[in-house]
Parts: structure tokens; C-alpha cells; sequence
């Protein structure tokens, strides 16, 4: 009879012990190997118990890989599938499996409040997944988060940092992406329509477990303080995702900004997404906007590549200050993330529809890249630090930015009312340089007899919460200018817009200084109309500019 009890409890203790394991991972999840059917359900909390037969277990992992219609998924449309979709990629996260959608189905997401987080390579292959956002119970509950198992800290010691410093005082398990914050300073402090009081300084770089700043990103703020500081080990193997078709049924939410964030959230460092298809349907005379469909956030090393998305439509609300401005909205956004490339992308709708939003938004980045895009918009709000547009074409909402580093467009057609447009308010800063070679632009408004190479407005009234700085240089080499439809006003496109009218002569005085361009290189500017470039409307205010 003992033989026999010792024989139940060494039966079952790894079963339990699985249990617990599987409780302490996720509080609406427990996952059970019970000799019983692999099933799903759930209770009236809305928490999930995940059964798995010992016979599937050992199936799984000789195949190496589940199937969503391992855990019950129908795939047929109508029913909703996001609890099994859920329990396959918590099993798969616990075996390290490879997690695959059935070839041809169609995955219906409802509005409950359910993330499931991938932590495997999953290849969704040629199925559908129909997003459905008319009634959900949390709009800023992702349907797929790309996590890290591993785990952030607060490094010890650290009480001050300062601009481009190159190690810190630091011992480090390996590479870490760090946060650091300064909430008693404010920077972005916002002007116009949606002004508002300035964010926390923040910043994000790179240390290697030695404490050695990593040089492509740099520590860009003074902190003579910090109030919060986490590092988050880099994970150094990279995680797979492909394929897929998805389809959001949009919001019809009233028009004001309650951001909806129900797609894929990429919170993992070295990632890969490649051959995703995302699309939008049912949108009407009003909604909420969206803060990307694909949102990479507190990450490093990720790709996106072959993707197909979508811009949406635009809405408008009344701003901070009181009147109407239209809302932001995205199918792309990146925040506090690092070497960020989007290779080979478009999107769904005309680029130039100015009825959609431009499709890409960011904040607090680093070495973004867009490689062969075809896209209505690059964009960086609160900065970035280095950035790179190449063999791409960009549409009606063209380049939007402020930063740092050296901003470089090559191999470019861009469809725009300025090449680049340094972001007025936030300042139009840039601290730095930028490059322009072997590019194509089209200034959308000519016909108005104005245009520009480089836009941007900055009174020198506000503060912004830094200096305002213009590229301290700015080589523009091999432009082609398609200026063609010109009225007969037309003057030819000026290199700098007006960023100043009020600024005429030396009586002008600004209390935050503007630091404007030095000196401008030109080679080889070609235009339609034949006209010379011109160096602004606003001649006194670039008196100084030296161009070649």
C-alpha cells in the first residue's frame, strides 16, 4: 500500500508543481497536464485554465511547434478565439515552441480584455486575424505583446549623469537598455493647438555589462538629479514573427483623444516581424484615434520588414487650447526605443490622401531607420537621435521631426509641402546635422507660390524647456526640385521657410534664443522651373548663413 501512495504522490507532485510554476507566471492563467482532453475555459472573473493531456505534451514537443486548433480555436470567423490563441502561447512560452496559425483560418478577436504574450517565434502564416473594436472592455490592452522574460532592475550608485558620457559606474549581468528619468525637469514643453506643460526628462541608451555607453546612443540631457532609473537586460537571441493578415473593424467612439492600442505591442529587444498585413475597415464620421497598430516600446534591435499598413482616417476634436485641431492617429509608433528599422514597407492607401493621418508617430528614440518604405510620413515628436531615410518615397505628410545627431535622407522621392520639416511646436530644433543626397522633391505647394527645403517656425517667445537649435549644417548634394505647375508669382523654393516673420531687424529681440544654421553646402540642385534655389523669404534672419 505505501509502494503504491509513493507511486500517486510521484505522479502527481510534477503536476502540481507545474501549476504553481504556471500561477506565478500569469494571474489569469493556470495550466494543468491532467490525463483529461487539452481544453480551455474559463470562469466569471474571466480567468483561464488550461488543461494539456500528457500524450499532447509529448506530441508538441516532438514536433517542436502547436497550432492554435490545438487549443480550440475554430478559426471560422465568428467565434471568438482570443482565449485560445492566449493558453497556445503560454504553453508554447513554457516550452520554448514554436507557435503556428492554421493555414487558411480566419481568427475572430472580440473586444475582451486579453493579451496574449508571444515569447516564442510564431509564424502566422496565411491567416486571418479580424480585430473587432465596437465594444471593448480595455482599449490600451494590446491582442499581442512580444515580451522579454527577463527581467529589469535598479542599478545602485547612480545619482547623476551628464550629456555624451561614456561609462557609467555600473557591474552589469550584459547588455542593458536603460531609462532614466528627471522629474523635476521638464522638457517638450509643447506650443500651439495642443500645447501643454512639458514631460519629465527622460532618456534611453544602451550600456554593455562593463558600463560602456554604447557611442550610437548617446546620453543626450545633463542630470544633475534622477528620479527614476531601470535597466532592462537585452535579449541576445532573436525572436522570429511572420506573415499574417490582419483586419481592425474600427472604433466608433466619440472623436477625442482616447487612443486605442489593440494590436502588436513589441516590448522585446532583437525582434523580427516579417510579411505582416494590417488593415482597417468600418471607419465612419467619427472615432477614437489609434496609437499604432504595431507599437514598439523600452526596446532595442527591431525590424519590421515586408509589412503592409494602413493610414487612418483623420478626425478632429478640440485641442488644449481651445480650439479645433485634427488628432494624431497611427498604424506605426515608436516610443523609447532604439535602433528601430522598417525595411521594405507600405502602406494600403494613397500616400498622398490627405484624408488619412500620416502613419507614423515617435517619441524618445534612437537611430531610426526607414529602408525602401513607401509611407505618407516620418515623424518624431518629443526627438530622436539620429535618423536615416533611404530608398524610400514619402507622401503628403512628409518628414516631421526635432532631435539630435545627424538626420540623413538618400535615394528619396519626397511629396511634401518642405523635404523636412523640423517640428514648430516643439521648437523646430536640431542639434546636429543633416544630409540630403540623390533625392526627389516634389513641393505640393507650388501652385501657391511657396515652398521650402528646410520648414520649421520658432518666435524665440517660447520656452521649450532647452535651447532651440537649427542644424548647425546642413549638404544637400544631387536634388532634383519637380517645381512644374508653378503660378506666375512664383519665385523659386527657398532653402529655409520664413520661421520668423516678425523678426526683420536688429530691434527683434527673442528671450529664448534660436541658434540658427551656420553654413549650408550645395552641389548639383537641379528644378523644373529653372528658378535658383533662394535662401529664404526671410533674408535678415539667415544674414549669416554661409552657403557653398
Amino acid at each position: 500500500m505505501k509502494n503504491i501512495y509513493l507511486l500517486l504522490f510521484l505522479f502527481v507532485s510534477p503536476i502540481s508543481l507545474m501549476q504553481v510554476q504556471a500561477q506565478s507566471r500569469s494571474d489569469n492563467e493556470v495550466i494543468t497536464y491532467h490525463n483529461e482532453k487539452t481544453q480551455v475555459r474559463s470562469n466569471e472573473k474571466g480567468d483561464l485554465f488550461i488543461n494539456v493531456s500528457p500524450n499532447d505534451v509529448r506530441k508538441f514537443k516532438t514536433d517542436g511547434w502547436v497550432r492554435y486548433s490545438d487549443f480550440g480555436t475554430k478559426g471560422d470567423g465568428i467565434t471568438d478565439d482570443i482565449d485560445a490563441i492566449f493558453a497556445t502561447h503560454a504553453f508554447a512560452n513554457q516550452h520554448n515552441l514554436i507557435v503556428k496559425a492554421d493555414e487558411g483560418a480566419t481568427y475572430y478577436i472580440g473586444g475582451k480584455e486579453l493579451t496574449a504574450v508571444i515569447r516564442t517565434d510564431t509564424d502566422f502564416g496565411t491567416a486571418h486575424f479580424v480585430i473587432d473594436d465596437t465594444d471593448v472592455q480595455n482599449r490600451n490592452a494590446p491582442i499581442f505583446q512580444v515580451g522579454s522574460g527577463l527581467q529589469s532592475f535598479k542599478p545602485e550608485g547612480i545619482s547623476i549623469l551628464k550629456r555624451n558620457q561614456h561609462k557609467i559606474d555600473a557591474s552589469l549581468p550584459g547588455p542593458c537598455l536603460f531609462t532614466v528619468t528627471n522629474s523635476n525637469v521638464k522638457r517638450y514643453i509643447r506650443f500651439g493647438p495642443n500645447q501643454n506643460n512639458g514631460s519629465s526628462q527622460t532618456d534611453i541608451f544602451i550600456v554593455d555589462k562593463n558600463g560602456n555607453v554604447d557611442k550610437n546612443t548617446p546620453v543626450i540631457w545633463d542630470f544633475d538629479q534622477i528620479t527614476d532609473i531601470t535597466a532592462l537586460p537585452i535579449d541576445e537571441t532573436k525572436l522570429t514573427i511572420t506573415d499574417g493578415y490582419f483586419t481592425t473593424i474600427a472604433n466608433k467612439d466619440e472623436s477625442k483623444y482616447t487612443y486605442y492600442n489593440r494590436g502588436l505591442a513589441i516590448n522585446r529587444s532583437n525582434v523580427l516581424v516579417d510579411g505582416l498585413e494590417h488593415r482597417v475597415t468600418g471607419e465612419g464620421d467619427h472615432g477614437a484615434p489609434y496609437s499604432g497598430f504595431i507599437s514598439i516600446s523600452n526596446c532595442s534591435y527591431v525590424t519590421i520588414r515586408n509589412a503592409i499598413l494602413t493610414g487612418h482616417k483623420t478626425y478632429q476634436t478640440i485641442g488644449s487650447a481651445g480650439v479645433a485641431v485634427s488628432m494624431g492617429t497611427y498604424d506605426i509608433s515608436v516610443n523609447r526605443a532604439l535602433n528601430v528599422t522598417f525595411e521594405h514597407c507600405r502602406q494600403t492607401n494613397d500616400i498622398n490622401d490627405r484624408t488619412y493621418w500620416g502613419i507614423m508617430g515617435s517619441n524618445y528614440s534612437k537611430n531610426l531607420v526607414y529602408d525602401h518604405c513607401t509611407f505618407s510620413r516620418f515623424d518624431a515628436h518629443m526627438g530622436v537621435a539620429n535618423a536615416t531615410i533611404r530608398n524610400s518615397t514619402l507622401g503628403h505628410q512628409g518628414i516631421n521631426a526635432i532631435g539630435s545627431g545627424n538626420f540623413t535622407v538618400e535615394n528619396t522621392t519626397i511629396h511634401s509641402r518642405n523635404l523636412i520639416n523640423l517640428r514648430s511646436d516643439y521648437g523646430s530644433t536640431w542639434q546636429g546635422e543633416i544630409f540630403i543626397r540623390n533625392c526627389i522633391f516634389v513641393p505640393t505647394g507650388v501652385k501657391t507660390a511657396s515652398g521650402s527645403l528646410i520648414g520649421g517656425s520658432n518666435s524665440g517667445q517660447h520656452d521649450f524647456g532647452y535651447t532651440c537649435y537649427m542644424p548647425e549644417r546642413i549638404t544637400i548634394e544631387n536634388l532634383h526640385i519637380d517645381d512644374s505647375g508653378y503660378p506666375d508669382n512664383y519665385q523659386g523654393i527657398t532653402i529655409f521657410a520664413n520661421f520668423n516673420p516678425q523678426m526683420r531687424d536688429d530691434s527683434y529681440v527673442e528671450k529664448f534664443p534660436y541658434i540658427r544654421t551656420k553654413e549650408v553646402i550645395l552641389k548639383n540642385i537641379t528644378t523644373v522651373s529653372g528658378k535658383p534655389l533662394r535662401v529664404s523669404d526671410n533674408l535678415y534672419m539667415f544674414r549669416d548663413v554661409k552657403s557653398f
